[in-house]
């Protein structure tokens, strides 16, 4: 329930963001149940985890609550985030055309560049492949012994 700004961690830690659908469904579940395991060695990397979907705060609550989650979750309910990094699609489903976010998951060093980018992911080895991608980031970051 707080506003959270990317560039706070500029020449500090690196990020991932891990967009995904809706909370509480199968797949999205998985991925943030594996995040949240893994936090803590990507915290060693120097790296920071960010789940964003549409959904609102309560839900995310709801969501971290209900499978102990570890990892921030951020709402895009206007979908703005979601539109800014490419992962709104317009669908059409029983005849109605709604934008949906591809499960996506982009790698930013710590100078906020973006590293990597993968779209239409899926869970299994999802997370380990993102962990090799952030170990082979410059490390460390300028500053990231005050830590």
């Amino acid at each position: 329930m707080e506003t959270f700004d990317l560039s706070s961690l500029h020449g500090r830690q690196h990020a991932v963001l891990f967009f995904y659908p809706r909370d509480d469904s199968p797949f999205c579940t998985l991925e943030a149940i594996e995040f949240s395991d893994h936090e803590e060695e990507f915290a060693r990397l120097g790296c920071v985890i960010v789940g964003i979907s549409k959904d609102d705060c309560l839900s995310h609550a709801e969501f971290r609550d209900k499978h102990g989650l570890s990892v921030r979750l951020l709402s895009d309910d206007e979908g703005e985030v979601s539109r800014k990094y490419g992962v709104s699609q317009l669908r059409e489903k029983n005849g109605m055309r709604k934008h949906c976010i591809v499960c996506s998951t982009f790698v930013i060093d710590c100078s906020g560049v973006i590293r990597h980018a993968l779209y239409d992911i899926k869970p299994r080895g999802h997370v380990a492949e993102i962990l090799q991608l952030v170990k082979q980031l410059e490390k460390p970051c300028k500053s990231r012994k005050t830590q």
